[in-house]
């Protein structure tokens, strides 16, 4: 028979999971996201571009193109910011994935904010080199993709392997599923 052990170190518990740092998300995980995201987002085009389009009474898809720009921008913004503020877009969820600030807390609408317009990086740089020569839309397409590939690998480089514009913004994704109780 053994002992009772009289040592005064209690026994090592384990944090509840709760408190213990999540982990960053795959690239891989990330862009097919990011690509589930795309999808989805034509609903939002198609039921946004149908309002314009009827408020503007629009009669050729090309009438007041630069106004149909910007109020998507506006729409998207909305969408992202206030998922974002609430933790997760239908694809985060469907992936597993929760935006949160850098000590895992919630972010705020502001911060959604800024991370939606941050989030711009993926495409404005290439759409701003391309914009002066006039290229076809398949080199631009090329160009974009490019871009994006580019822009994705240098997650690479982050020391916690995050997005560059999640580092500017204050936010991180990170790996979360949902328990049920």
């Amino acid at each position: 028979m053994s002992a009772p052990s009289t040592s005064s170190t209690p026994p090592a518990e384990t944090p509840p999971p709760d408190t213990l740092p999540a982990a960053t998300p795959s690239l891989m995980r990330r862009m097919a996201c990011w690509l589930y995201e795309g999808m989805l987002m034509f609903g939002v085009v198609f039921i946004a571009g149908y309002l314009f389009g009827s408020l503007s009474q629009q009669r050729h898809a090309l009438d007041h193109r630069h106004a149909l720009q910007a109020f998507l921008f506006v729409v998207f913004g909305i969408y992202f910011t206030w998922f974002w503020a609430k933790g997760q877009t239908l694809a985060m969820k469907t992936w597993n994935i929760r935006v949160v600030d850098r000590a895992g807390h919630p972010i705020s609408q502001p911060r959604a904010l800024l991370r939606y317009v941050l989030s711009w990086l993926w495409f404005l740089p290439p759409l701003a080199a391309v914009a002066p020569f006039g290229l076809s839309g398949g080199e631009t397409l090329v160009i974009v993709v490019g871009w994006v590939a580019v822009w994705a690998i240098l997650a690479r480089f982050h020391p916690a392997q995050q997005f560059w514009h999640d580092a500017l913004a204050g936010t991180r994704l990170v790996h979360f599923e949902h328990r049920k109780k």
